[in-house]
């Protein structure tokens, strides 16, 4: 068994890099995982972020584009479709931006504690 010095799972989530080596790509396509890392061979299977990600982008980008669209309305005084036209395509590029890192940055801190299923002790 090889020795992979310690990678910061935030460096590697923000990298979307290997949890373990830092070194090989995460994914395969724009949120697919690879089967496997290309530089150390860590198995991808049981890495799964679940709906972490998603809730996470839903609860930052929603704030973020209600208050965008609330100040261009009632601060601006811009026309409401014009208000929100800036909301949404503010909400959409930042989903696009900022869910690929958060769900490899997801499934390296899983990774860096040792996350597992839950079972019960017989």
């Amino acid at each position: 068994m090889s020795y992979y010095p310690p990678v910061s799972p935030y460096a590697a989530g923000l990298g979307c890099k290997c949890p373990r080596c830092g070194q090989g790509p995460l994914f395969d396509g724009y949120l697919k995982l690879r089967k496997d890392c290309e530089q150390c061979q860590l198995d991808y299977a049981k890495a799964d972020s679940g709906d972490g990600p998603a809730v996470f982008v839903i609860f930052i980008v929603g704030f973020a584009a209600v208050a965008m669209a609330f100040v261009a309305r009632y601060v601006l005084y811009a026309p409401i479709g014009v208000a929100l036209f800036i909301s949404m395509t503010f909400a959409i590029g930042s989903i696009l931006l900022i869910i690929r890192p958060l769900k490899a940055t997801m499934i390296a801190l899983q990774y860096a504690n040792k996350a597992s299923e839950g079972r019960l002790e017989e």
